[in-house]
């Protein structure tokens, strides 16, 4: 049975904004590697889009882009939306029944799914569906933004910590 693990990169006041502070090396050879070992990705409808930036070749992608961009385009990816009608290579689209559709994958899967994007954490939360949440915290704070839970704060058990580069605390938990 897959888990399905939903982490992030977090300010300190609890904000996700991929726009506002990025990964160091370190952190990015981490997702590197996480992606590389991923069963897939589950994305809702604007976090794939996002995402879709590494469907094409940059030229000026360095050895390490383009190791993730790989890694991200073998993975299966399944994306979450009602207004989509296509979605790109190595992915299927999740348009109805949100709940059977995620407990079926799950049971047909092994290892770990990422969940992407805290609108789509905030729905399967809601169904019990979450396994694990690694949150990045990084030393920034934004003030306002996006926040890493979107809905419902589930009550949760810390598991492990773990210091990723010079200044990313990885804090991972599973609901209590």
């Amino acid at each position: 049975m897959a888990k399905l693990v939903f982490g992030m990169n977090q300010s300190l006041d609890g904000y996700v904004d991929h726009m506002a502070f990025g990964p160091s090396p370190t952190l990015f050879r981490h997702f590197i590697e996480e992606a590389e070992a991923q069963a897939g990705s589950l994305y809702g409808r604007r976090m794939y889009e996002i995402m879709r930036y590494w469907d094409d070749d940059h030229p000026e992608w360095d050895a390490e882009r383009q190791a993730f961009a790989t890694a991200w385009r073998n993975q299966p990816k399944w994306v979450v939306s009602r207004s989509l009608k296509t979605v790109g290579p190595n992915a299927r689209l999740v348009e109805d029944d949100l709940e059977g559709a995620i407990r079926k994958l799950k049971a047909e899967r092994g290892g770990e799914i990422e969940v992407a994007g805290p609108d789509l954490a905030r729905s399967l939360t809601v169904l019990g569906l979450i396994d694990e949440y690694r949150i990045y915290l990084h030393p920034v704070v934004l003030g306002h933004g996006k926040p890493y839970f979107a809905g419902p704060r589930p009550p949760l058990r810390l598991v492990t910590n773990d210091r990723i580069g010079e200044d990313v605390v990885r804090l991972t938990y599973v609901p209590a």
